[in-house]
């Protein structure tokens, strides 16, 4: 009965292995924010390109995980919102933004090279990015928002306001289609939303602080990059008072990417020579 148990072991190890396979590939598409700046999830502008590299390892037709390094720019302005209050705002940011993600794929259908062609997927896992927002002065300079303190951040007399992090969390999540193209890639076409762990990816969270205390601390600068309300049209010369509403505390920021993906398709990753031989034509082995 041992020796049984034994071989039916073996054989679902190996079974599972032979199942095994590796993907190396390029990431390309469009992100976009979603916000205090940009309070569509969809909207009709703001779109910027995308591009990264993955790597996947799957552990059977169903199951895998992926590693994703990308890049991408975000940004938003008050000025193409069509709410008057937020044109009355006037703010507007932009940042690079580097991102490293894990998640694990789901396919919902066992895709195989010699079996099934295309399959529908979920995913959903954890990753790191960093970003650091700016925005033109009115000169038209690049100031970047962090180091000014524009909501009071780390100044002594705003406890509850500590300065953020330019290195945060999000919480990568989506589904797409995946398709062989042959017996050696596949393309993916997907769409990823980030729920991040910050509402500063565009320097806007809480209310407005004192301006006059804030160029005590910060400088003219800071005070100008905090409220922009007076260079509208129509300003009618009165300040926001503190504790005005500059942004909504009560959700972080997301982001997204729409994107397409095409990987080498790998058996025996480590193993060039066993891939060769097996995939390649006669003259190349």
């Amino acid at each position: 009965m041992k020796r049984i148990l034994l071989a039916l072991a073996l054989l679902l190890s190996f079974g599972v292995q032979a199942q095994e396979h590796h993907e190396i590939g390029l990431t390309v598409g469009i992100s976009n924010y979603f916000g205090d700046l940009q309070p569509n999830m969809f909207p009709s502008y703001g779109y910027q390109p995308m591009a990264g590299i993955v790597y996947k390892y799957f552990m059977n037709p169903h199951i895998g995980l992926r590693f994703t390094a990308s890049y991408t720019n975000l940004s938003a302005a008050d000025s193409m919102s069509n709410i008057p209050v937020n044109q009355a705002r006037n703010l507007s940011f932009a940042t690079h933004l580097f991102e490293f993600s894990g998640v694990m794929e789901y396919n919902l259908l066992p895709i195989e090279i010699l079996k099934r062609k295309a399959t529908p997927y979920i995913f959903g896992g954890v990753g790191a990015f960093y970003f650091n927002p700016y925005a033109l002065d009115d000169n038209g300079n690049k100031q970047y928002l962090r180091p000014l303190s524009t909501e009071g951040e780390g100044l002594p007399m705003y406890p509850d306001r500590k300065q953020y992090s330019l290195v945060n969390l999000a919480f990568p999540f989506g589904g797409g289609m995946k398709f062989f193209i042959g017996q050696r890639i596949m393309l993916t076409g997907e769409v990823g939303f980030r729920y991040t762990n910050t509402d500063y990816l565009d320097d806007v969270s809480k209310s407005y602080v004192n301006l006059d205390t804030l160029q005590a601390y910060k400088g003219k600068l800071a005070r100008a990059m905090s409220y922009r309300g007076n260079t509208v049209v129509g300003w009618d010369h009165n300040n926001p008072d503190y504790g005005f509403q500059r942004g909504d505390s009560k959700s972080n920021d997301w982001y997204y990417y729409v994107n397409i993906t095409a990987t080498i398709y790998f058996r025996a990753l480590g193993n060039p020579r066993e891939y060769l031989k097996t995939k390649c034509p006669a003259f190349f082995r």
